[in-house]
């Protein structure tokens, strides 16, 4: 597949992923069950990982484009963010670390029940 269909493809599925979001009696976010549904496709296999490999790529070395319009929004509120700097920074210096020690106690069960499934 070239990398015009894997990007259709992709974007399909968030598209399908904002239907879904529309049709919810509760506020959910379009990307999260995008993502669900992508996850869901992959692991059944419905979706090859191969069929996205070309467009993951592209997507991956030119990540630093897709920060650019995030980061122009919040200069919008540059004055704001001053008035709440130190709650940001409070904020930051306490989910950075929790994110950090969340993730690598994940990594270390995986790797345990993986080890585990090998022998087993």
């Amino acid at each position: 597949m070239n990398v015009m269909g894997e990007l259709a493809l992709i974007f399909g599925v968030c598209l399908v992923g904002e239907g879904i979001a529309a049709l919810l009696p509760v506020a959910f976010p379009a990307s999260v069950i995008a993502m669900v549904l992508l996850m869901v496709l992959l692991l059944t296999g419905v979706v090859k990982e191969r069929y996205l490999q070309k467009a993951t790529e592209l997507m991956m070395v030119n990540m630093a484009f897709f920060f650019i319009p995030p980061f122009v929004g919040t200069l919008e509120y540059a004055e704001l963010m001053k008035q709440q700097a130190v709650a940001l920074l409070v904020v930051a210096g306490v989910t950075t670390p929790l994110v950090y020690l969340v993730t690598a106690w994940t990594v270390q069960g995986c790797m345990i029940w993986m080890k585990r499934r090998k022998k087993g």
